[in-house]
Order: structure tokens, then sequence, then C-alpha cells
């Protein structure tokens, strides 16, 4: 099992790309290819002492293709990082890509080297959505802002295989976004998907308004690529600001740090329990961080690729190759294209 990481891609490239590679190398042994200006990804990789032992390989790609790049600059930089690694997958050399460089970019180069799945109309692009009780998938988040009702269902489909395989689940909950519970509620895109969702033979539980997706109502959230988006930036946004929100109120001003010192006997006292609860808000705390989830998945294409944030720092990195040996490990692509196979055969 090999993992193409494109080395140039992200905010902080190649410095932090190359420190999470490194990291998950040493840790878990994966096999990896970085893919990207070989002197400067050298350069990197000897910042972190002797790497001649671990696992990766270092490819050469003579051209970037910037965050600020879009499609254009994909097709006409034929040997940018991008197009390389893709490259690997599609000719075997590779088992998955992995990149935190422009999302739009990514796509773009996914589709033009590896191609779409037969059967699938649009890829799309999920993410795990981290304040619910159960696991769930949020599809589309970006991928496709304005949709039919047919794109819906693929993306039903597929995020359904998703759950199956890389969340375990025998029959997971699909759900719609909407903005009411109620059948006809919705845009004329969300009602006219309704009833195709509903005949899917998937484990369709309706409609699912913005409040219930934290209560774990679906495994599988549909929803366009636009709204998709909205709902995890915002939510990724609250949840970073409740932490700032807490640290200020606890620390700001004389009166609240008077009022923590007072505390600390109490809390001293508390040790005992404190250390009990402890491994549960460390749980806590790293399923709600961004950087654990390990980046999004591009399904539908014929090729494991998985998009990180281009914020990503190190740990980020290492989180996002492992979600795409997972997929590369669980067959995703092998059970997406079997599944599409079987129903253009059925429609026939």
């Amino acid at each position: 099992m090999k993992i193409v990481v494109d080395a140039m891609g992200g905010d902080h490239a190649p410095g932090v790309v190359v420190a999470g590679a490194v990291a998950e190398a040493r840790e878990r042994g994966t096999a990896l290819i970085l893919v990207g200006i070989e002197e400067q990804v050298r350069a990197e990789l000897a910042r972190h002492g002797d790497t001649s032992g671990l696992p990766i390989e270092v490819v050469h790609a003579s051209e970037v293709v910037a965050m600020e790049e879009h499609t254009m600059a994909v097709r006409a930089k034929k040997d940018s990082s991008l197009m390389v690694g893709m490259r690997l997958v599609k000719e075997g050399r590779a088992d998955a890509f992995a990149s935190a460089g422009n999302s739009g970019a990514v796509m773009a180069a996914a589709l033009f080297a590896l191609g779409r799945i037969s059967g699938v109309e649009r890829p799309a692009l999920g993410s795990i959505y981290p304040a619910s009780p159960d696991p769930c998938l949020v599809i589309d988040i970006g991928a496709n802002a304005d949709c039919k009702p047919e794109y819906l269902v693929q993306f039903a489909h597929m995020g359904n295989l998703y759950a199956r395989k890389m969340f375990g689940l025998a029959q997971p909950k699909v759900g719609i976004i909407s903005n009411g519970e109620e059948a006809d509620k919705g845009s004329m895109l969300i009602r006219e998907t309704y009833p195709l969702l509903k005949a899917s033979g998937l484990n369709f539980v309706g409609n699912v308004e913005g409040k219930d997706i934290g209560r774990g109502a679906a495994n599988v959230v549909v929803a366009d690529g636009l709204t998709g988006n909205v709902i995890i930036k915002l939510s990724e946004g609250l949840f970073s600001f409740m932490l700032k929100l807490l640290k200020r109120q606890f620390t700001a001003g004389l009166r609240n740090k008077v009022g923590l010192l007072l505390l600390l006997p109490a809390a001293v006292a508390a040790l005992p329990g404190l250390a009990v609860l402890w491994p549960s808000v460390k749980a806590l705390k790293k399923r709600a961080d961004w950087r654990e989830i390990g980046g999004a998945p591009l399904l539908g294409v014929d090729g494991v690729v998985v998009i990180g944030h281009g914020r990503s720092d190190a740990r980020a990195i290492q989180t996002m190759i492992q979600m795409a040996e997972k997929s590369a490990q669980q067959e995703l692509v092998q059970a997406i294209r079997a599944e599409f196979a079987a129903r253009k055969g059925a429609a026939a």
C-alpha cells in the first residue's frame, strides 16, 4: 500500500506536508510517495534527521499549482505535483492520493487524470461532521453548487457506501437537508429529490433540519454543494469561536483571574475525579478538532482522492494520509464502481 502525498499542496507547503509525512512514516510505517520539486522536498526531509530508513520515496514534479490557481492552471501545468501524483495512482504505482492544495484544482486534476467512475454524473466532496453523537458524513460540501435531483440521489448512494466501509455501519441512516421535517418542505430541488430517495432502497429517514445533524438523525446528510459547504464551515467557525470565548471569559480581566486563583484549592481537591474524566475530555476535544478528521474524500472519481484543509499543519497532514490509506484498504472506490455498475445494469 503506497499513498501519494502532494508535497507542494497547502498554505504552508512543503514544510508542514513533509513534517506530517515523516511523522506518519515513523509512527505507523506507512509507505509514502512525496511528489513535488525534488530539491525543496529533500531539503525539508533533511530537517528531520536521518530519514533514509523510512518508507518515503520522492518523485520530482517541475511545476506547482498555487493555492489561488484553478482549472486552467491544472490543464496547462501537466508536470505539476497534482498531475504527476494523480498519474501515479492511474498507472497503479500508488493506491491513493492526498493533497491539502486548492480543492478546485485537486478536483480538476482528479477528473483529468483519473476520470469519473462509470455511471457517476458528478463527483462529490464529503466531510465528517464532528459535532454528532454518531458517525456522520455530509455530502456534497462544495464540488457542486448547482444540482439536479439525480445528482443528490447519487451522492446519497456514494455516501451510504462510505458510511458502510469507513464507519462500519450495516444500514446507515440517510437523510436530506431541508428547512422542515415534512416531505413537502424545502426547495423545489429537495421536494423533487425526496420521492427518489424514498424509492432508492437506502435506509432513507427523510428530511433533516440543521439542528438534527448534531443529534445523530442521520449518518449520511445529503446536500447540494453550496448548502453543505455552509453547514461545515459554519460548524467549524462556531466551535472555534466557543473555544476562544471560553478562554477569554476565564482569563480576561483581573476579576476573572482572581476568581481562577480562588478556585484552585477546590480544583486540586477534585483532581482524582478530574483524572477519571480527563480521557473523556481528551476524546471529545480530539473528535471536534478539524485536524483529526483527515480531510474530505472526493467520491465518484476512479481512484482514492482525499483533500485536506489548505491551512493544515503537520498533524492534519498525518490524519489526511491515514484517511487516504483507510479508504484504499477498505476498497471504497471498488465498492462505488460495483454499485454503479449494478445500478446501470438494473436500469437497462
